[in-house]
């Protein structure tokens, strides 16, 4: 992969709208698809998933720690659900949240950001809360393979504010993540390959997100009640670089393949008119 995530993703999205979908095979979804909780019916529904949505949808978000529960054949199965829609032609996006210091971060780039990994995915999620710099050896992964990494900044959990809100001098923590971020990005084109996570339903924004210039994931869209409204009031009308995920709002849809694709195409055409993509 010598080109960036940022190209990447932005000639995906723009042929195929900026909606992310999370493949979330929790037990309760399994029990609604009429599925078991067991590694043949996390592959039913995984694979289901891809059928249904990876030719059509940009970017997919497998959850790891659904598949992880399984043990060795859960990560059996995320490894097909990575390589099938990397096939299918969309970008996977495997939220795993890592973050940690030194050799056992670079340990992580190199199971998720490396080429000839079977876990390598196009883009991971990373926690920075045990400093921005900690993160070096993945961004630096990420940026020699093509890949990009989304950054927890704001995320919607009640026990969020308390850490994210906290002042460091006259910038909260929150800031201190996007202004990293953003050094990391200047002047990439057309994006930066280092994007953030910020949920959808935490009402304001309180950072300014200027400079970043690389994308943003935006979770809790569709059943957790984040909704276009709520992305226009904390984005403005810049949306072109928000990636808004369902899960659950989507995936309630199957186990039908074709009512699956359908959801997932409706959402996606919601969000692309919302956006103002002509």
């Amino acid at each position: 992969m010598t080109e960036s995530f940022g190209a990447r993703l932005t000639a995906l999205v723009s042929q195929r709208g900026q909606l992310c979908v999370g493949i979330d095979p929790h037990p309760g979804l399994l029990e609604q698809w009429g599925l078991a909780d067991t590694p043949d019916g996390l592959e039913r529904f995984a694979m289901t998933c891809v059928e249904a949505m990876a030719g059509e949808i940009a970017v997919l978000k497998p959850q790891s720690a659904f598949f992880e529960r399984h043990g060795s054949k859960g990560i059996a199965v995320l490894e097909r659900v990575i390589a099938e829609s990397q096939q299918a032609g969309a970008l996977v996006l495997l939220d795993v949240k890592r973050g940690d210091i030194g050799s056992t971060m670079a340990a992580y780039a190199a199971a998720y950001l490396t080429d000839g990994s079977p876990l390598a995915a196009d883009a991971v999620t990373l926690s920075p809360y045990l400093g921005f710099g900690s993160l070096e050896p993945a961004l630096q992964a990420a940026e020699k393979s093509g890949r990009g990494v989304f950054v927890l900044a704001l995320t919607s959990n009640p026990e969020a504010p308390e850490v994210q809100r906290a002042l460091n001098g006259a910038r909260s923590i929150a800031q201190t993540v996007v202004d990293a971020a953003a050094e990391r990005n200047a002047g990439v084109r057309p994006i930066g390959g280092i994007g953030l996570v910020v949920g959808a339903t935490i009402g304001s924004l309180g950072v300014d997100l200027g400079t970043l210039n690389g994308p943003l994931l935006v979770p809790g869209f569709g059943a957790q009640g984040g909704t276009l409204s709520d992305m226009r009031t904390l984005f403005g009308k810049s949306l072109r670089s928000v990636l808004p995920t369902s899960s659950r709002g989507v995936l309630q849809a199957g186990p039908d393949v074709f009512a699956l694709r359908s959801e997932a195409l409706r959402t996606r055409d919601a969000i692309v008119s919302a956006a103002g993509h002509h």
